[in-house]
């Protein structure tokens, strides 16, 4: 397990260089991200919350899509609008509401250094969006809109069910 780093750690906020070493150790680092992510109940993981500066994300909203790698990801197309409330590992207890695009699509590779396009909408958009940012030093706390106490969550997730 790797330890995920809190705010205010510089490494947060710096923008990630580039990935160009592509093979089996890139995919041990991918391999221990997502079980860092999934042992600390997230639906993504960016290498810079595990303090390495490099375009490394995982993501698996749960949504049947599976996990998904991302190197040196790039997103090509924003459209349309949602706002919802997010959360991060690194900010723990800090909840927002915060606007994303509601569609998006991804350029990005894989560990071994293909290219590959994934297309996403709601949810899983929100994801990679935000895990995306973390990649460029943008933290999810400079576009919250309203900060939400987590006891207003928990009541809102008993309210639905």
């Amino acid at each position: 397990m790797m330890e995920i780093v809190k705010y205010p750690a510089a490494v947060l906020e710096e923008k990630c260089k580039r990935v160009t070493a592509f093979g089996p150790s890139l995919k041990a680092v991918l391999d221990e991200m997502y079980e860092t992510m999934l042992e600390a109940d997230g639906v993504g993981l960016a290498a810079p919350q595990v303090g390495i500066s490099q375009q490394i994300a995982v993501v698996d909203t749960g949504d049947g899509t599976g996990r998904i790698d991302l190197i040196n990801p790039k997103i090509v197309t924003r459209r349309g609008e949602q706002t919802d409330v997010e959360g991060c590992l690194s900010f723990p207890g800090v909840y927002g509401t915060v606007q994303r695009a509601r569609y998006v699509k991804v350029k990005a590779q894989d560990a071994n250094g293909k290219a590959f396009t994934i297309e996403a909408e709601d949810f899983l958009a929100r994801a990679l969006q935000h895990e995306i940012d973390h990649l460029h030093g943008v933290l999810f706390t400079s576009k919250i809109i309203d900060y939400v106490d987590e006891e207003d969550l928990v009541f809102e997730e008993a309210d639905t069910e």
